[in-house]
């Protein structure tokens, strides 16, 4: 039997409810399409027509004395337990016997090596590209993964602890190709969609901008008789309300899908808002990240105890990356310039050592003439056929809330638009030219003391430079216009 634990953290007397499991790794279970011991019947042939559903979860935990991703820091973080299971989730729509499959892990991010590796398995399966959604929760008291952040950056990991992360990352990426294998192959359930947005305020912006994200959108399918069967809910707020610890927790967003799935019974799946520059009010503690899962879990549940606005699908589907430029020019004297510069940030005592890291990696990059100028990144839209239609617009990266907050106001408001980040990979931040236009922010990777290099985010994410921004309207576009204009093809191709 599989486990689900629920409760506080650490806390041995939480509730536990058990289900029936296959084994799948050593490690591992899955369970597809079932839930909290009820069994979601459906048909398992394909339908012509109409909105079925199939769900699946598989427990990713990594063992005691693990890696934690998420803090920047001269030594990793060794786990010494486990205060509440990490889950990859999976929900499948089937559309006109069309599966159309969105899978969430509670883990800080996908780089870019190892989302398109499961992402071509999970094609080997029969998915269509445009069909295939692969989020992160970005909790930060989740395992190190391979690429970004950077393992020598960020933790300071010597060879030997790299190899344990990238034997973890191989192991997640078959847990999540399994996962969505065999909940393809589960039993479909007949069920209506339906749509709405609520609202939380435990979010504030800590770039000081005007932007702070509120809104709680929430997709309920339901039984034809009305009774919820899965939920997925979108909040736009970094997961670090535990702040640093040093046990496995999937912070708030798995501390509400616990919840949610208690109260309901139906299988919860979250997606993470443009939460780039969104952090939690509040002192990071155990006792918040209860605090704050427990908010948003009321939120979704009142509000699926009415049906929301109807929706059908998805629809329409698209996929497609966008190359956002960095801010380097790779002349010999601009690249003896970053040279010098990186120079002197590594002599920097002052510094934190993630800073000194990076700086030694950069240097070695310009020495050797292998760096990038551009970053590429994946967007995906779905489309839901309603009155009026609800688009879903997922964006890779830490995107930053300016970019929702226009969207939402292109497409007129919150109804019609589901926006998410952290989606297929998380390769850095990404910043507007409002954030870019700052002389010291960690968003937008920019620092006072040279500010023509990598800083803030930029440096644990290992980039050369930063985001390419437009300062004059005679500039070249940057990474803000580069990226609205493609995310509004993405929208209106639907």
């Amino acid at each position: 039997m599989i486990v689900f634990p629920t409760g506080n953290p650490g806390d041995p007397k939480g509730r536990r409810l058990t289900v029936n499991r296959r084994r799948l790794l050593s490690g591992g279970s899955i369970v597809a399409a079932s839930l909290l011991g009820q069994v979601l019947v459906g048909s398992s042939a394909p339908a012509a027509a109409g909105t079925q559903l199939s769900v699946g979860k598989v427990d990713i935990t990594p063992p005691v004395g693990t890696y934690l991703a998420g803090y920047g820091a001269d030594a990793p973080r060794t786990s010494t337990g486990t205060a509440a299971a990490l889950f990859a989730r999976c929900t499948v729509w089937w559309y006109a016997g069309v599966p159309h499959v969105i899978v969430s892990a509670d883990v800080l991010g996908f780089a870019r090596g190892l989302h398109r590796s499961i992402r071509s398995r999970v094609l080997g399966i029969g998915l269509a590209s445009e069909n295939f959604a692969l989020t992160a929760t970005h909790t930060h008291n989740g395992p190190v993964l391979s690429g970004k952040l950077d393992p020598f950056i960020a933790y300071a990991m010597n060879p030997a602890q790299q190899a344990q992360v990238h034997a973890y990352s191989d192991q997640l990426a078959a847990r999540i190709v399994h996962l969505v294998r065999d909940t393809l192959r589960g039993p479909r359930t007949p069920c209506t969609l339906d749509y709405q947005v609520v609202g939380q305020h435990f979010s504030y912006n800590r770039e000081k901008l005007p932007y702070v994200e509120s809104d709680v959108p929430i997709l309920t399918a339901r039984t034809p008789g009305g009774e919820p069967l899965a939920v997925l809910f979108s909040y736009g707020c970094h997961p670090v309300t535990a702040g640093s610890q040093t046990m496995f927790d999937p912070d708030y967003p798995g501390d509400a899908v616990s919840r949610v799935e208690q109260t309901t019974g139906a299988f919860a799946q979250f997606l993470l808002g443009a939460a780039g520059d969104q952090d939690p009010v509040g002192t990071r503690s155990w006792a918040q990240r209860s605090l704050r899962g427990g908010e948003l879990a009321q939120a979704v549940t009142s509000a699926m105890a009415r049906p929301g606005r109807p929706v059908v699908g998805p629809t329409a589907t698209h996929y497609r990356e966008v190359s956002l430029p960095l801010d380097v020019t790779p002349t010999a004297d601009n690249l003896r310039q970053l040279s010098a510069a990186y120079t002197k940030r590594l002599t920097n005592a002052r510094l934190p050592g993630y800073y000194r890291r990076h700086a030694q990696q950069m240097i070695s990059q310009v020495e050797t003439g292998i760096f990038a100028t551009s970053i590429p990144l994946p967007i995906q839209s779905w489309r839901f056929t309603g009155s009026p239609d609800l688009r879903m617009l997922l964006a890779g990266g830490e995107i930053v809330s300016g970019y929702a907050a226009h969207f939402r106001t292109r497409y007129g408001t919150s109804s019609r638009l589901l926006f998410a980040g952290y989606a297929n990979e998380v390769p850095a931040y990404v910043p507007t030219d409002e954030v870019l236009r700052r002389p010291s922010t960690y968003a937008g990777g920019i620092d006072s003391d040279f500010p023509g290099i990598a800083g803030g985010s930029m440096t644990v994410y290992g980039w050369l430079g930063h985001f390419r921004g437009k300062p004059t309207a005679a500039s070249p576009d940057g990474v803000e216009q580069i990226l609205s204009t493609a995310l509004d093809a993405a929208l209106t191709t639907l």
